[in-house]
């Protein structure tokens, strides 16, 4: 048996293609498109291009996209106002500081200091209490485990019920997956367990899932022989574990593994997203969806 494939590219098209017919139906009827501001500060290889994904991206669905680029010397007191500034404009919806910062800036202080209402990264403390609650408290969850949970119900996966074990326990993926997971409604009403570094006999606990969400940032950590045969396995890990010259562009590329061992994981699970083209493409995808929903509380669509 070879597993279905959960391809994060092509979930990530069907989605973008709703997001653009929302907007333009929504620029129609009230003359308004959503607006995404980007903060970048200094010239962090990783986050510029990480940024100019984004940029193309708003641009694509029709989006007011401001990027705002600061030099990495920037004050903590500049950004701060800055973000004040951007929480203040009606025409801006969602408000995005690219990580890392440089060292003199407190991270913490600058993520609180968004909106929660234009907190389109779901990570203010306020979204974080909003998920938790469920239901209709919920504004924006974080892009990565929405991500998750839209391939899962995409790919046709049952939840309700199933056990699901989560490997992390991060405040951006693996804390808030579970929590999405064990919520009321759709692709929810799981039983979830989240594991992690400490926990005695990892490999039992995964043994477990129906379900199984590795964000772990280990290459290969979960072997074959951890995975019940059809489980859905969902890889999150993207490991940068050497180099390669490609066959297409000639240029040095990274090479990428997962934290499952995938060559062989495809044999026994049911189905499995690969390392890359899997979650990855999904997080733009959730910020952009995001920001629409943040444009359309505002118009009191959602």
């Amino acid at each position: 048996m070879t597993a279905k494939l959960i391809k994060g590219t092509e979930i990530r098209e069907e989605i973008l293609e709703e997001v653009a017919a929302e907007v333009k139906d929504i620029k129609e009827k009230h003359g308004v498109v959503p607006g995404l501001v980007t903060i970048l500060v200094g010239e962090n290889p990783a986050s510029m291009s990480y940024v100019t994904l984004k940029i193309k991206t708003a641009h694509r669905l029709g989006f007011n996209e401001v990027q705002d680029s600061q030099p990495a010397d920037l004050s903590e007191e500049d950004l701060l106002a800055l973000i004040d500034k951007y929480n203040k404009d009606d025409s801006i919806h969602g408000i995005l500081v690219q990580l890392p910062l440089p060292k003199h800036v407190d991270e913490k202080k600058v993520l609180n200091a968004i909106d929660p209402d234009k907190d389109v990264d779901g990570f203010h403390p306020v979204n974080v209490g909003r998920l938790m609650i469920g239901g209709d408290e919920v504004k924006f969850p974080p892009c990565t485990p929405a991500g998750i949970q839209e391939m899962i119900i995409r790919a046709g996966v049952e939840t309700s019920g199933a056990e699901v074990v989560v490997v992390g326990r991060s405040n951006i993926v693996g804390k808030p997956i579970a929590n999405m997971m064990f919520q009321k409604g759709p692709g929810a009403n799981a039983t979830v367990t989240v594991v992690h570094t400490r926990t005695k006999d990892l490999a039992a606990h995964c043994k477990r899932a129906d379900i199984l969400i590795v964000a772990a940032g280990v290459p290969d950590l979960v072997k074959p022989d951890w995975i019940k045969p059809g489980a859905c396995v969902i890889d999150v890990g993207v490991n940068r574990v050497g180099e390669k010259v490609s066959e297409k562009t000639g240029k040095t590329v990274a090479i990428l593994k997962g934290d499952v061992d995938f060559d062989k994981a495809k044999e026994i699970a049911g189905s499995i997203t690969p390392v890359p083209g899997g979650v990855g493409p999904m997080t733009i995808t959730m910020l952009m969806k995001n920001t629409l929903k943040s444009l359309k509380f505002k118009l009191g669509l959602a």
